[in-house]
């Protein structure tokens, strides 16, 4: 029966698999580092929904006649849960909140492309109970409405490793140019210290103009709206009844909490902010992206060229290079934190990244010198 069912089938149901089993995995750690009571339960429940998942995913296998073992937890949930014993577990719950959100895409892509029978019907009750699972995680967060949102310690942590991506693989290609122009050992260190200060600086600018620009258009529409409140109150307070009969309240209710509302202008502001206009409170500043982003790049940008501060000649360039490719196969893997893609997929990826990077400036340093 398993030559009926096309590689490509086996490969999604596999991948669904495998991302049960991470889901299982990653709730039941939450519930171990959780301080919070009803916390706990939530983590332990989803974990145990998860299991239930693993084993509707078996029973299918099992159907086709495939034999398969269940997997252990991926590189990359264990390294997501590493990151959450590190910086918190905010982190990891939006990130299950985004994967929890894909996996609802996922089965009713596959249970409109299924026939009838246990595979189609198993996906729109996976579907079902995933989107509850994005309640329950968003409940959490305390913002229901795009938990996913980049803020706090997800934003924190995609600037460290981002940023440091960036220093390392543009420094890379520019001491692998200087290298390339068979310039003396001093031009390597100089050329090299000098692109790590001017890329640091240059991230961190960008991350300080971004968040800048952000931060503005925020207070702009904040504005606006606190002078729509008080220069038009009525069609605000129908404006908030609407979105409260959206929640399901009905009309006579929704209108009587608008008004209760609207009896607090400040309070008012929140309820259109939070509501209306999607936006959620900064948990950054312009000077902190900078400094995070610029520090991040800085220090991913001297790697390379730490080996000639200590050694000369090809045994600096061999250092450098093995550690700056190791380097791009882990902040690579660091990604797939964020990306969702395997872990070593994506170390491997950035590893040739960065070996690329390397051709490519040795061959235009060696270029440019035989013109020159």
């Amino acid at each position: 029966m398993q030559n009926d069912i096309s590689r490509k089938k086996l490969s999604v149901w596999r991948h669904h698999l495998h991302d049960e089993v991470d889901a299982s995995y990653l709730y039941a750690a939450l519930a171990g580092l959780s301080d919070d009571k009803p916390s706990r339960h939530v983590f332990t429940g989803l974990a145990n929904v998860e299991k239930r998942h693993v084993e509707v995913w078996k029973t299918i296998f099992e159907e086709h006649g495939v034999a398969i073992d269940v997997p252990h937890p991926s590189l990359r949930a264990r390294f997501q849960l590493l990151l959450a014993r590190w910086f918190g577990t905010s982190f990891l719950v939006e990130m299950l909140v985004r994967e929890e959100t894909d996996e609802v895409r996922g089965y009713l892509r596959l249970h409109s492309q299924s026939n009838p029978g246990l595979e189609r019907d198993s996906a729109q009750s996976l579907a079902r109970e995933s989107a509850q699972h994005i309640e329950a995680l968003s409940s959490l967060t305390g913002s229901p409405e795009e938990p996913w949102h980049r803020a706090g310690v997800g934003g924190l942590l995609r600037n460290i490793i981002y940023g440091f991506n960036d220093g390392l693989t543009a420094n890379f290609g520019l001491v692998a140019g200087v290298i390339g122009a068979s310039v003396a050992h001093e031009f390597v260190v100089l050329s090299g210290i000098a692109g790590a200060v001017a890329d640091a600086l240059s991230m961190g600018a960008s991350g300080y103009l971004a968040a800048r620009s952000e931060q503005e258009v925020y207070d702009n529409e904040i504005r606006m709206e606190r002078d729509e409140i008080r220069l038009m109150p009525d069609l605000e307070r129908e404006e908030l009844a609407l979105i409260y009969q959206a929640r399901g309240v009905d009309s006579e209710r929704a209108r009587a909490m608008a008004a209760e509302t609207m009896r607090d202008p400040e309070r008012a502001l929140e309820e259109k902010i939070r509501e209306e206009l999607k936006i959620t409170r900064a948990h950054s500043t312009p000077w902190r992206e900078a400094w995070v982003t610029g520090l991040a790049t800085a220090i991913g940008a001297v790697i390379p060229v730490v080996p000639f501060l200590f050694a000369k000649g090809w045994s600096a360039v061999g250092i450098s290079f093995a550690l700056a490719m190791c380097m791009h196969f882990g902040v690579g893997a660091a990604r797939s934190a964020f990306t969702g893609r395997p872990f070593v997929r994506s170390g491997v990826d950035m590893f040739a990244v960065g070996f690329g990077v390397a051709v490519v400036g040795y061959l235009i340093g060696d270029l440019i010198m035989s013109w020159v």
